[in-house]
This record gives structure tokens, sequence and C-alpha cells, in this order.
């Protein structure tokens, strides 16, 4: 979808892997519910392609019959060992900070149920920084469907053409193009940077504290 580039003041946010370190919490959940089914057939290399997607598309292309169990376990383990895992990524309190201090709508756009999301947020303390989360639970079409940016745009009363998408996935990058706003990718992704230029994002993250420092943020 083609888009004028003009000044913006919303900034949407994939979660995981984006602003908090949840990338060996989820491999491990992923390891320990797998090698119960499948003893000893998948290794660390094996599921970081799954990273991104709904839990239920994944184990649904693993053991569609099975897949509810399997998510289950999977969701057991993972908000078991949540708070001993995740983390915040370098930068991202000091620049949700400063972009609300700026006036900024700010939203999650995540394709994980909201109590998880809510434990994230929580854990981080960047709960403070955001009146609008779009969870899993929250719609009918995950993204890289629009639906979910569009809802957190009209939450926020925001056009797309004021906002930007940021996320370490290519679901998001398709997600914020498909819906029109603008679009970044975080340069700390597991799946690699050059993954997701191939995406074609308006911008790449080293930090991300680069948000405040590109064109259409500097206008606000």
């Amino acid at each position: 979808m083609f888009r004028l580039t003009g000044k913006i003041n919303t900034a949407l946010f994939d979660l995981d892997g984006t602003l908090i370190n949840t990338n060996e919490l989820i491999i491990s959940s992923y390891l320990h519910t797998l090698n119960h089914y499948y003893p000893g057939k998948y290794k660390r290399v094996d599921v970081i392609p799954f990273m991104g997607p709904p839990l239920l598309e994944t184990f649904e292309s693993i053991d569609k019959m099975r897949a509810p169990e399997m998510m289950a376990m999977y969701r057991s383990y993972n908000i078991a060992n949540h708070d001993k895992i995740v983390t915040i990524f370098d930068g991202v309190y000091d620049a949700m900070k400063e972009l609300k201090q700026r006036g900024f709508k700010l939203a999650i756009v995540s394709t994980k149920l909201s109590d998880v999301v809510e434990m994230g947020l929580k854990l981080t303390k960047l709960d403070e920084f955001f009146d609008v989360v779009v969870a899993l639970d929250h719609v009918t079409k995950a993204k890289p469907d629009p639906e979910p940016v569009l809802l957190a745009l009209e939450k926020l009363k925001a056009s797309p053409s004021e906002a930007i998408m940021v996320g370490d996935n290519k679901h998001d990058i398709l997600s914020g193009k498909n819906a029109g706003t603008l679009t970044a990718g975080v340069a700390w992704t597991l799946k690699g940077k050059e993954f997701l230029q191939a995406y074609n994002p308006d911008y790449i993250f080293e930090n991300m504290k680069d948000i405040l420092s590109i064109p259409e943020v500097q206008q606000t």
C-alpha cells in the first residue's frame, strides 16, 4: 500500500523480541514441549523459525490433532518460567519514556494472548506507557493481516498515515504495510537484520532510541 511519509504521532510495537527479550523463554518453551512429544527430534535451530506466528498455527503445522494439548503444555511452562528469564532490551525503556513525554500515542500489537502480554509489560515496567494492547485474543486474524494494527489505531483514535509499526519479524512489517503505516524492523531480531531487510521496512533500528531521531518523529 502506497503512503506519503510525513510527521507521525503514533507508534505501535510488537512485544516479544522487540521491546522485551523473550527469545530464550520461547525457545526453551518450544523445546520443552516438542521434546516431550518427539524426544530428540528438535534442536534450538529448528524452533527459531517458529518464532512470530501464533502458537496454534505453529503447532497445527506440526500435528493438527494434538496442537491444542501441545499449546497448553507450552503455555504452562512459559508462564511458570516467564519472570525468571525475560528481560528488557537496551534503550527500550528510555525510548518509550521519551515518546510518551512527546505526547505520542503508544500501543502493543502482539500475537501472544493478552494475559502473557500483561505479564511482560508489568515485569519490565513498560505497562505505564501503554494504554492500548491488541493481543491475539482481541482479533480474528493475526499479523500479517492488517486487522491488529487497524484495531490498535482505532482504539488510539489515530490514522495509518500518522503511525509507525515496529517489530522483529516479517509479520510485523507486513501487517504495518498492509494497514498503511510506516514500518521499522529491529536489528536485534534473532532472525537477523538481513532477514527483515528483505521485507523492505522503512527503517531498521540498531537501538530502540533510534526511533527518536527519524525524520517523521523529529517533525512532531
